[in-house]
Formats: structure tokens, sequence, C-alpha cells
């Protein structure tokens, strides 16, 4: 009871402080991973790569498996609502009044305000993203060797990503979705 208790409120301050989307949840994962020791950093990357691949919001994808993960599915439940209650709470504040005070600059400026703020986590979280999946910063620390540091496979699948999704005319129309079934598929043949 106390760990859906837990997930609730983890998730709840997620939810409340994440502006920008499910990518802006990330920064408060790694807070969460390191403060409850409920899933890994590693974990963290695989949560993302599922939570991508599948349908759905990545923020209430991830909530609900590390809520899973940790408590099962009463744990996925709760870590889910805990996610969304603010969001809930807030649209219904702001549909009482927003009609009422939509025209306020102070309002507006608000408004505008949190644009850099989204900017600003979304871009953080792609530069954890980023650091997970082309960087071994543990086996660095580990072995001392920089070789170690790069994740030569991932690199190397990134920069052919990048070359046939920019610079090959047929592919650049193709849908993302064939990118991720490739890279899936690619990952599995190659042990990523």
């Amino acid at each position: 009871m106390m760990l859906c208790l837990r997930l609730f409120w983890e998730f709840f301050k997620t939810g409340l402080f994440a502006v920008g989307g499910g990518m802006a949840t990330l920064p408060f994962l790694y807070s969460m991973s390191d403060a409850t020791g409920w899933f890994t950093h590693a974990q963290l990357a695989d949560m993302i790569a599922v939570s991508e691949s599948t349908p759905g919001p990545i923020g209430v994808n991830m909530a609900t498996y590390v809520g899973f993960t940790a408590a099962g599915v009463p744990g996925a439940v709760v870590a889910t609502l805990g996610l969304i209650t603010p969001s809930v709470i807030i649209i219904l504040i702001i549909a009482r009044v927003l009609a009422a005070f939509r025209q306020n600059k102070y309002v507006d400026a608000a408004f505008y305000g949190l644009r850099p703020c989204s900017v600003g986590l979304i871009a953080a979280a792609g530069l954890l993203v980023v650091k997970i999946a082309l960087f071994d910063v543990d086996l660095y620390k580990q072995t001392g060797v920089l070789m170690n540091l790069f994740q030569w496979k991932a690199i190397a699948l990134a920069a052919v990503l990048i070359v046939l999704t920019r610079y090959v005319k047929p592919l650049k129309k193709l849908h993302p979705v064939f990118f991720i079934l490739g890279s899936a598929a690619v990952g599995a043949l190659f042990a990523f």
C-alpha cells in the first residue's frame, strides 16, 4: 500500500511540473530513478524505446511501465493516475476561468513564459536520451578506456538513420514507423 502511495505521489509531482509533454518527464524520471531505485538508467532507456514505439502518450506509457515494474498492475494504474491527475485538475480549473481571463496580459505572459520552459525540458530530455543511447559512461568510469565511452553500434545506426532520412530522397517521405521498426530489427539482430 505504501509503495502505491509513493508511486502516486512521485508521478503526481512529475505530472504537475513536467510542462511540455512526455519527453519533459525524462529529467524527473532520472531523478526518480536515483531517489527510489525502482529502475536503473539503463532500464529507463528501455522504457523510452518501448514507450516511443507503443501507441499513446510517452509520459503515460512510461508511468505505466514504471508502476508495473515496481508494483505490478496496481502500481501501473496508480502511477498512471498520479501522472494524469494534475493535468486533469489544471485543465478543469483553466476551462472554468480561461474564458474570463484569456485577454488578460498576465495570463498571456504566463503562457508565453511556459514556452521556453517546455523547450528547455524537452532539450534536456533529448540530451539524456543521446547520453544513454550513444555513450556508456559507467563502463568508461570502470575501465578508464576512452574507446569504452562510445557505444559504436548505436552511433553507427544513428549515423545511417541520419543519412537515410536526410539525404536519400525516396526515403525522406517514408513514415517514421518504418525507421522505428527497422531500428528495432537491427537492434535485435546485432544485440544492442
